[in-house]
Formats: structure tokens, sequence, C-alpha cells
């Protein structure tokens, strides 16, 4: 039997990223906003990587809810890793971690691929 190609999806990768939170925050309730963020952030990077177990920095999350559970900020530059899980008994073999990359402007910016 032949073997499988290597998927792309299988392979350790590391990309920065720019997620505009405001169109995907847009229209949902004050008291709801901080919350739908994280959880955009969290679909966001599970469709990037092809990853189920997607984990949130602790960093990022206080920069998202910097602001209050109202504003949150327009946009935000994080790095998205996907890592193997060391758990052996877990039902995953890769997961993502995202954490936030601080900039100043984001004029400019792209989708890069960072060598670790």
């Amino acid at each position: 039997m032949p073997r499988k190609p290597k998927s792309a999806q299988d392979t350790v990768v590391t990309r920065e990223m720019t997620v505009n939170l405001h169109k995907r925050i847009h229209g949902v309730g004050f008291k709801r906003r901080a919350p739908r963020a994280i959880s955009e952030l969290k679909k966001f990077a599970s469709q990037q990587m092809g990853t189920s177990d997607v984990r949130i920095d602790t960093r990022l999350n206080k920069h998202v809810w910097s602001f209050g559970i109202r504003n949150v900020p327009f946009r935000v530059r994080v790095r998205l890793s996907r890592k193997r899980n060391e758990d052996e008994d877990s039902a995953n073999k890769l997961y993502t971690l995202v954490t936030y990359v601080p900039v100043d402007t984001f004029k400019g910016t792209q989708t890069k691929n960072v060598d670790e």
C-alpha cells in the first residue's frame, strides 16, 4: 500500500498576522464584545492553521480586554504557532498557540512566516 503524502497541516509552522477584530464583532452587543473577540480569534486561528485545539496567550487576552468589555481594539497583530502536542493521550496531534505581537502601527503589515 502506498504511503500517503505528508500534509501541509502536519508541519510545525509559525506565522505573524493582523486580525481585524472590528469587522468580526460588528453588531455585537456591548456586554458580549470582548468575549466574542476572543472566540473570533480562536475561530480565525483554527481556520488558518487547520487545528481544532487553539490556545490563547494571557498577554493577548489582557490586550483584548485592556479597554474593557465594550471597547475592543480594532486590530491586533498575532503570532500563530502550530505545535506538536506533548500529551500522548490527547485526541489532537497538533495545537495552535496564539500570542500577542505589539506594533506601533498596522500600516504596511503583511502576513509573514517566522523562523523559530
